[in-house]
């Protein structure tokens, strides 16, 4: 018994032993998955970056409808190569459209009345005019003759006629006289045709529902979003059935409102903006002397970039990670930089961010 409990003793040291030994070995460090970007300049000012369009002015171009409406059906992806007035997507444009062809109706409709009033007079609307006359001509001839007749017979015997009698077809001689004579105006005032004035006010109602009708035609051309130039299609905040206005579509994610699409230039030909803070703004080099490298961030890619332009307005600084929302009590510059060639071992993304440092 005792052998055995020194055996067991025995055996848990040596254990002891060998846990304590295998617990105090140190483990090689793994090597570093990148290298932390270096300044590669003396005096290089660090700022910054992020990835965007090359675009003369401006950054990406940001697509809003002018009208609000259900997204009826979309046309392009992301990442699709697009070129000027392209179409990129419809919306729901059934009640614009009834309102169209509505005032085309209508136009046409008063177009036809002012044809017709420019037509006028009317060969058959004359011919029942001149028959008038004629008609009233020949009931005052009947009438004159009925009256000659009677006061012919009262002169030659007072009593054959009364005198009743012949002033009744004095009356209806004078009628008959009326009658020709507005039967002739009548006749002449058809000949004249229509009036000048209802004609101005007819082309006047017509121009009117025709301008109507092409700026309807105008707003319904808006339920289409076509590509405002040459570009690629950075990304796309909508699907078929959201509904959008002209502050742009709802995002689920930011709980914001976001452009409808974004329009960048081609992903080979990228600028980088970065911000340089205003107490480094006197250390920056003249345009003409500056150079930058551009460091991707979780690689070991280094980046030659050419020197653009500067956007000489010293604005608060806003967080490249929620450029919509947080802003910080820094002010800084905007540089633009140019990637100088092509570097086909980094993959480059519009809006990704990238240490920067600009030197002499």
């Amino acid at each position: 018994m005792r052998k055995l409990l020194f055996t067991l003793s025995l055996i848990g040291l040596i254990a002891g032993c060998v846990v304590a030994y295998v617990s105090g070995l140190t483990q090689p460090s793994l090597p570093p998955a990148f290298s932390p970007p270096t300044n590669p300049y003396p005096k290089g000012i660090y700022a910054n970056g992020i990835l965007e369009s090359d675009q003369p002015t401006g950054s990406n171009i940001n697509v809003y409808p002018e009208v609000s409406g259900t997204v009826k059906q979309i046309f392009v992806s992301e990442g699709q190569e697009v070129k000027k007035g392209t179409l990129l997507l419809v919306l729901d444009d059934s009640i614009q459209r009834a309102t169209v062809e509505q005032l085309e109706s209508q136009a046409q409709a008063a177009s036809t009345l002012l044809d017709e009033l420019k037509a006028q007079p009317r060969k058959e609307t004359l011919e029942v005019a001149e028959a008038q006359v004629v008609a009233a001509e020949a009931a005052y001839k009947t009438a004159h003759d009925s009256f000659e007749k009677q006061q012919a017979a009262y002169e030659l015997n007072p009593k054959s006629v009364s005198k009743d009698a012949v002033d009744s077809a004095r009356d209806a001689l004078g009628t008959a006289k009326a009658n020709v004579e507005l039967a002739r105006k009548q006749r002449d005032l058809t000949k004249a045709g229509a009036w000048v004035y209802d004609i101005r006010n007819q082309e006047k109602q017509y121009n009117a529902l025709q301008k109507s009708c092409l700026s309807a035609s105008a707003l319904l051309s808006k339920y289409s979003l076509r590509a405002p130039k040459d570009g690629m299609v950075l990304a796309i905040h909508l699907t078929v059935g959201s509904f959008v206005s002209a502050q742009g579509a709802y995002d689920t994610y930011t709980q914001g409102m976001a452009p409808v699409l974004v329009l960048g230039s081609s992903r080979a030909r990228l600028n980088v903006r970065c911000y340089v803070d205003e107490i480094l703004v006197s250390r920056l080099p003249v345009p003409s002397k500056m150079k930058a490298q551009m460091s991707v961030r979780g690689s070991n890619v280094k980046i030659p970039l050419e020197y653009v332009s500067v956007q000489p307005f010293v604005s608060p600084k806003i967080e490249l990670s929620d450029q919509h929302q947080e802003r910080v009590d820094v002010r800084v510059l905007p540089v633009i930089f140019r990637i100088a060639g092509k570097s086909s071992d980094a993959k480059l993304y519009p809006g990704q961010l990238v240490d920067v440092y600009i030197g002499e």
